[in-house]
């Protein structure tokens, strides 16, 4: 049997970013079986406009929607921004949902993880992530979240936090699991 192959998707695009480092951890840490695909290019989409939405669209765009039609599963990993979604994961969002009711992602299994400098370490913007791709297609699995305080890394990277990486590991290889 072939590996499982995760989407993996990053709300930040700041090269320091902590949820880009959770994104390393999650590569580096992948269960055997499971293969991590990080599609790092969500800043180069254009904002999403149905009118630029035809066969001419550019290749960021297809090369995001191919790597989502080979994916079985997605692994969206997200900060807060002012107590939402990052602008460039919704628009990445937007991008997938189409064509309306069958866009790359359709009926696949998605969990959504990340860090944020806030309280409750980004849970406002991982609940809205989780609606907004509710409603474009994948089957957002609930129970697989992860939501931390940046404040518990102290500078460090979070694979020096064993808690954290045992428990991203551990939210990827049932992701794996979900894929049907």
């Amino acid at each position: 049997m072939s590996d499982v192959k995760v989407l993996v998707l990053v709300g930040s695009l700041r090269s320091a970013s902590i949820n880009r480092q959770l994104a390393e951890l999650a590569v580096e840490t992948a269960p055997d079986g499971v293969r991590l695909e990080w599609f790092d290019r969500l800043g180069e989409l254009p904002f999403y406009n149905e009118d630029i939405d035809t066969d001419d669209v550019g290749e960021p765009v297809v090369a995001l929607r191919q790597a989502a039609a080979a994916a079985d599963a997605t692994l969206v990993i997200t900060p807060e921004y002012n107590g939402s979604i990052p602008g460039v994961l919704k628009n990445a969002i937007d991008w997938l949902s189409r064509p309306y009711g069958s866009g790359a992602l359709k009926d696949k299994p998605l969990a959504v993880v990340g860090a944020a400098l806030g309280q409750y370490g980004g849970v406002w913007a991982h609940d809205e992530t989780r609606k907004s791709f509710g409603i474009a297609g994948p089957r957002v699995v609930e129970d697989l979240s992860l939501s931390v305080r940046t404040t518990v890394f102290d500078g460090k990277h979070p694979r020096e936090n064993a808690e954290v990486a045992g428990q991203l590991r551990d939210i990827v290889g049932k992701l794996a699991a979900e894929v049907g």
